[in-house]
């Protein structure tokens, strides 16, 4: 609730303040306080340091892969250059296991707490960072990266989780819009560092980001969903006071709302059986592994795990590096937007000007390197290239990006919410190892095949999009199930 609505007087007493023991000589008329939303904001992005780690996770290779493939191997962790399988393995490994960490992660999340399972996170990053810097071969480097896959699949999990039921329904586009900027954030943070300090040097300075992350975060509330859930009532209600900066008199009335909601779905435990039964959840997971699926089949993990790659091939003759480094700060940049304007234009009007733009930006860096390999001749679109990754990366950070994350964390009801989590952040993940593992394929016919397949899938989302996808600005949790349910 914003500070300018009007103040409301209220007589009634709450069916959560009756439960605690209220009685009607307790119930007053109280002037209703205004949402203090720092205070979402501030726990939304402490929680969003867990993908800052994740950013640092997938921009890793863009740096690192140069190392390992060079014949001089004094700044490598192996005794010799890796192989193309070695490098497909590398770079998509990490999705292996970001798809089966969810379903660990979900049910934990309904256990002992999102906020445990984010903070639980940190310690496949730290392991896997530090068997980087002791290994050597590529094994070790195979399994740190499955580790880190872990921790990316219990962030991806957990995290939309959190951030969608702290949030008021005025700022839920925004609060979960801002893990795109925090991966991408972790992404640029590699980028930057990686090309100029030693291969032991950039471990360190990853492994310190899931530190801070949990000495951040560990001072912020439970998520009140689920402790409600828990039936940890007065300890949902503190967390409640503190994320809105309200009184408990003036957290009553919310309380009441969320207390009746997880009760209703919580007496009816869920399963999958409930998700596939049930008309609004099949369509809630519909949309939301539809979105996730094209979200990675437009091709960005391949353009995130080889950057410095692609810009090497395209050979503008701008120093790769620093070309990576400009499409990095873009996409920090075009992140930014997104918390500004998801909650004023709505999702799917951002989608769709994401898929379509996408698909110019694809289709544009296909052309460049069909010219290259067929033609031969580039001299006179050498400048292609980075303008091409740089709109195709804007409209991705601001669309496809963010929205999809945002998206699942407000579909699901509190009795399936986890489980549908999970399968559809695995969903997501084995389309990206699909796509990492099989582009160096792709790639050595000619990169035009992978970029305009993307650029395929980019069409096909916007009318995924146009048709499919429900606009859920300005709506609650409860009317976004209203809506899913064919309910007025």
């Amino acid at each position: 609730m914003s500070s300018d609505e009007p103040q409301v007087k209220y007589q009634e007493v709450s069916p959560f303040q009756i439960s605690e023991g209220f009685t009607n000589s307790n119930a007053r008329s109280h002037t209703m306080e205004p949402v203090k939303t720092g205070r979402i904001f501030l726990a939304a992005v402490a929680a969003n340091l867990s993908a800052f780690a994740v950013g640092t996770c997938l921009g890793w290779t863009s740096p690192v892969t140069p190392k390992l493939k060079t014949e001089d191997t004094s700044d490598s962790p192996l005794n010799a250059p890796i192989d193309s399988t070695d490098e497909a393995w590398i770079s998509s490994i990490v999705a292996l296991g970001a798809l089966v960490a969810p379903f660990v992660a979900g049910p934990l999340a309904d256990k002992i707490g999102r906020k445990w399972v984010l903070l639980s996170s940190s310690v496949f990053f730290v392991i896997a960072y530090v068997l980087m810097m002791i290994g050597g071969s590529v094994v070790v480097l195979l399994v740190a990266r499955l580790i880190q896959g872990f921790g990316v699949g219990f962030v991806m999990t957990a995290q939309p989780m959190y951030v969608g039921e702290i949030a008021t329904d005025s700022v839920r586009g925004a609060t979960g819009s801002l893990m795109q900027l925090f991966i991408v954030s972790g992404i640029l943070y590699v980028y930057a560092i990686g090309p100029y300090v030693s291969y032991q040097a950039l471990q360190w300075c990853c492994i310190a980001v899931p530190i801070v992350f949990d000495v951040c975060f560990f001072f912020m509330p439970e998520s009140p969903y689920y402790l409600a859930g828990k039936g940890r009532k007065m300890e949902a209600l503190k967390s409640l006071q503190f994320l809105r900066g309200q009184s408990a008199d003036g957290a009553q009335d919310e309380m009441a709302t969320i207390q009746a909601g997880v009760e209703e779905s919580m007496a009816n435990k869920g399963s999958i059986a409930d998700i596939i039964k049930n008309p609004g959840n099949r369509k809630a997971l519909f949309i939301s592994a539809g979105l996730l699926v094209f979200q990675q089949f437009s091709g960005i993990n391949v353009v995130l795990f080889n950057s410095q790659s692609i810009f090497e091939s395209a050979n503008t003759g701008l120093d790769p590096a620093v070309a990576t480094i400009i499409v990095g700060i873009v996409q920090v940049a075009s992140s930014g937007l997104t918390p500004i304007i998801a909650d004023r234009l709505g999702r799917k009007v951002i989608l769709l000007t994401s898929a379509g733009i996408m698909t110019v930006g694809l289709a544009a860096l296909g052309g460049f390197f069909y010219m290259k390999l067929v033609v031969g001749d580039t001299s006179s679109v050498l400048w292609l290239p980075v303008p091409a990754l740089v709109v195709y990366n804007i409209v991705y950070c601001v669309g496809f990006g963010p929205l999809p994350w945002a998206v699942l964390g407000e579909m699901f009801p509190a009795n399936v919410k986890s489980i549908a989590s999970s399968i559809v952040a695995s969903t997501c993940w084995i389309c990206g190892f699909l796509v990492t593992y099989f582009y160096p394929a792709l790639d050595a016919m000619g990169s035009y095949y992978a970029f305009w397949l993307f650029g395929i899938f980019c069409i096909v989302a916007f009318f995924f999009v146009l048709f499919i996808v429900m606009e859920t600005k300005g709506l609650s949790l409860q009317e976004i199930q209203d809506r899913l349910n064919g309910r007025k």
